[in-house]
């Protein structure tokens, strides 16, 4: 319908035109003879006036049949112009007479169906009947016809030849115009062909699970498809146009670089690089050269978030090694305990029974309260390797949180320029959980950080909920974040802050974090830690909110897990 809409303008702008041209010069040539002319300014007048009336009921045409009826109507009014302009200008012998090949043709095209021959007919008929009125002095009768100059053979000659090329004209646009419509119907099934198979491959890009990008031969980003925007957080808005290498963060090696240049296949690798939220990203990425026409225009990249995959990796490394050396810790304490209470009351029996200078006493006093620290150390790791039972039950983490809170504003006010900002989510966070241990977990996670900020700074404690995808089953985590502005962990230590005795600190133990990490462990859930040089920690606890959430299933080696 849009085809005919776009014809049937044409029509009316070609007519204003085409009478303004042919009547104008006419009317001035006419005028210059001095002879009447009050036909052609009623033909200009009643054509503009006629156009301004089809441009107002032409808004109002909605179906395909009406507007071909519309059409018709219009070159119907065309033909009954045209044989008043041919009567008044000489009938037979008018120069007008070619405006019948002019709506013969565009007859054939507009309704786009064969009515060349038919038009062409009609023409025929309405210029037999002037040619008749002409030859038998019909002319006087009517008397604003004027009589042919022609002779009856020459009349017939004219008409003749006129006729002619009035049904010649009107074959050849009746063919041109089925050709035209069966080419439109061609290209508009390849368009509508081409649009499917456009439309198809978009629905791939978009419901991959992969994200998916494009760059153009300087490397600038010009597609980026849901699961990307997704992964990395940004919408393609906020990258298109941009560097990927940017985008990503990706600083590649020399060699990297040289293989970069030349990249004719698949080329793999990882990158690490931060979310929109400023969140550790680690990519599985896979870049290609992208193809138009046999030519290299630019990249396309197709890449899958690992992060939970690397962190849960380095968990079970983790939780493998503890194992082992808790297993084997736990005997040697043993072994060392007993030895350890009979030579600390053996020196206790001695220093009440010799009675040494004061250099013996005091290394006596010192033997002994070394003897009983080493006691208490031995008894804490004992205490962390045989995990204690858990008494779960649901509670609002919000609130045993703030329980907490005031124990550790109260620690807070005893360091040096230490700020807390407390930012809970709204509404309850429910999750079944030891109420005593994870306060001990919350405890322990905010002393470390006052610890990391010697002098001063501010200690951000956020909670949330987000959902995961474990195995294929849907599951719910609540998430409770510490992130200080402190001095950071160098990479060098941040895969041994969970180890037992391991701590940087000039006093301690070594068993804070250990601790949390193991009563976090028989939750069910696991720590995420971020952390910089120079740039602060962040110790991310994830909790399933309800024991029989499925959460664990990678703990029985089932796909780990994948980010919702």
């Amino acid at each position: 319908m849009r085809g005919i809409k776009d014809r049937i303008y044409w029509l009316m702008g070609w007519r204003v035109v085409l009478v303004t041209l042919l009547l104008g010069l006419s009317l001035a040539f006419e005028v210059t003879k001095g002879e009447r002319v009050e036909t052609f300014y009623a033909l200009i007048i009643f054509t503009y006036a006629v156009t301004i009336l089809y441009s107002f009921l032409f808004r109002w045409l909605t179906t395909l049949q009406v507007l071909v009826q519309f059409a018709w109507v219009q070159i119907a009014v065309d033909f009954m112009l045209e044989t008043v302009l041919i009567a008044r200008t000489g009938g037979i012998e008018s120069p007008f007479a070619v405006l019948y090949v002019i709506s013969v043709t565009v007859a054939s095209l507009v309704p786009r169906r064969r009515v060349g021959l038919l038009t062409a007919s009609l023409c025929i008929i309405l210029f037999g009947a002037l040619t008749n009125v002409q030859m038998y002095g019909l002319a006087k009768v009517w008397g604003w016809l004027p009589h042919a100059h022609l002779s009856a053979a020459e009349t017939l000659q004219a008409f003749g030849v006129y006729s002619l090329a009035f049904l010649v004209v009107g074959f050849l646009s009746g063919a041109l115009a089925d050709q035209l419509r069966l080419a439109d119907q061609s290209l508009c099934e390849k368009e509508q062909g081409l649009n499917r198979l456009q439309a198809f491959h978009e629905n791939i890009v978009h419901s991959i699970s992969s994200g998916v990008f494009t760059t153009d031969e300087r490397g600038r980003i010009t597609s980026f498809n849901p699961a990307a925007q997704e992964a990395t957080g940004y919408s393609f808005e906020q990258v298109q146009r941009r560097p990927w290498r940017e985008v990503f963060n990706w600083h590649p090696s020399q060699s990297e670089e040289d293989r970069m240049q030349e990249v004719s296949a698949n080329m793999r690798f990882e990158v690490e690089c931060k979310r929109s939220d400023g969140n550790r990203l680690i990519l599985g990425m896979t870049l290609a050269p992208l193809h138009e026409l046999g030519e290299k225009t630019g990249l396309v990249g197709v890449f899958k978030d690992l992060t939970q995959i690397r962190d849960l990796e380095e968990e079970m490394r983790r939780k493998e090694w503890l194992a082992s050396l808790g297993e084997m810790s736990a005997g040697m304490a043993h072994e060392i305990r007993n030895p350890l209470g009979a030579l600390a009351g053996a020196m206790q029996m001695l220093r009440k029974d010799l009675q040494a200078d004061d250099t013996s006493q005091r290394l006596m006093d010192i033997a002994v309260r070394e003897a009983t620290r080493l006691d208490t150390i031995i008894t804490e790791f004992l205490q962390y390797a045989r995990p204690p039972a858990l008494n779960l039950a649901e509670y609002d983490l919000n609130k045993v949180l703030a329980e907490t809170l005031d124990l550790v504003q109260h620690e807070a006010r005893s360091r040096t320029n230490i700020s807390i900002a407390s930012v809970p989510c709204t509404g309850a966070l429910p999750a079944q959980v030891d109420q005593d241990q994870m306060k001990q977990v919350f405890w322990n996670l905010a002393v470390n950080a006052f610890d990391a900020m010697p002098k001063g700074g501010q200690l951000t404690i956020a909670t949330g909920c987000r959902k995961v995808d474990v195995a294929g089953r849907k599951a719910e985590v609540v998430e409770i974040s510490f992130h200080d502005t402190g001095k950071g962990i160098s990479k060098h230590n941040l895969s041994k802050i969970f180890l037992p005795f391991f701590t940087t600190k000039k006093r301690g133990s070594g068993l804070g974090l250990a601790a949390v990490h193991r009563i976090v462990d028989l939750h069910g859930g696991w720590i995420k830690v971020e952390s910089e040089e120079g740039q602060g920690t962040r110790f991310g606890v994830c909790l399933p909110r309800t024991a029989d959430s499925g959460v664990r299933l990678w703990h029985e080696g089932r796909e780990p897990w994948k980010r919702s």
